[in-house]
């Protein structure tokens, strides 16, 4: 069996939903695309799909085999380019996701630079407020915010992103301004979040003691920017980050509050697969973008400083 062949397709017959989707997408026989699936599931010795008369789905082990397969022949065919072309710069596509706001204000205005410098690469930009999976949606390098999991991704901190809760000025002349985390109860609050509903907000008691406190939502948006813009105009109380409304703040449109309940920072991280690590298109992008933020600050405060890489291999 020609194992690559298999696994190609394998991979056009998860892709095109069927065996005759593969077929035709191949220009080959029906015969030939069951015969290859059956080689594989004999080879690796496992069930790699599950067949009905109307449906085709992965097993488990399908998709772990699917995850694998398709990073790895999409690295092969960038390698193939680079060889048959005769060039040994990094050509290819490169997948990048980021959360929505940081990624629109700190990627996506060094993109056009990037792309100018290097004309073989393209990049795949995904904004996305939630995590993604690095090896099931295929990305070489992902900007995340948050402490992370134990995993194989190799990791570089940026720096630290703090979360501060504040309101216009006209809406703390009329509602009062709240004392401890628990006035929010009766405040209108302006909740970010994935699924719509009350939000719940941590705190510092003391200095020390973490809290959770529930806010009800007079206002819930999937956008920080509609929050803050909704915020100045004097709509109730957010919690955003702090670099974001820092001019907002400066100018008057703003006001903090509750600045001594703040939570400690939350750090902020490059993540991409060892595997990927030495692949000169994601090892260039990473050093691009650390290069860039390095010598110019986009949060204008300080907090985001390019400080190591922590390899967990």
């Amino acid at each position: 069996m020609d194992q690559f062949a298999a696994m190609t397709t394998f991979v056009r017959v998860v892709e095109t939903g069927s065996l005759s989707g593969a077929a035709r997408s191949s220009r080959s026989s029906l015969t030939s695309v069951s015969r290859q699936i059956a080689a594989l599931e004999a080879r690796f010795g496992v069930q790699l799909l599950l067949r009905t008369t109307r449906r085709l789905s992965l097993t488990d082990d399908g998709r772990l085999l699917y995850e694998r397969a398709k990073s790895m022949l999409g690295e092969l065919k960038e390698v193939e380019l680079a060889l048959s072309s005769g060039q040994r710069k990094p050509a290819g596509r490169l997948r990048v996701s980021a959360p929505t706001l940081m990624g629109r204000l700190l990627i996506a205005p060094l993109l056009a630079e990037f792309l100018r410098r290097h004309p073989l690469l393209s990049v795949d930009l995904l904004l996305v407020d939630r995590t993604v999976d690095l090896i099931e949606e295929d990305i070489h390098v992902s900007l995340r915010v948050g402490r992370l999991p134990d995993s194989q991704a190799v990791v570089r901190k940026l720096g630290d992103l703090r979360m501060i809760v504040c309101a216009s000025p006209s809406y703390l002349q009329r509602c009062g301004i709240p004392q401890t985390p628990g006035d929010l109860s009766a405040h209108d609050c302006l909740v970010f979040s994935d699924t719509p509903g009350a939000g719940e907000w941590r705190f510092m008691e003391g200095g020390t003691t973490r809290c959770k406190i529930r806010v009800p939502a007079r206002l819930w948006a999937n956008s920080l920017d509609a929050l803050v813009s909704a915020a100045k105009e004097g709509a109730g109380i957010a919690r955003v980050p702090s670099w974001q409304v820092a001019a907002e703040i400066e100018a008057g449109h703003l006001q903090q509050v509750l600045a001594e309940h703040d939570q400690p920072p939350t750090p902020v991280h490059l993540l991409f697969q060892p595997s990927r690590l030495a692949s000169p298109k994601t090892r260039l992008f990473v050093d691009y973008l650390v290069g860039s933020w390095r010598h110019d600050d986009p949060f204008g405060d300080g907090s985001l400083r390019v400080e190591q890489v922590s390899p967990k291999e």
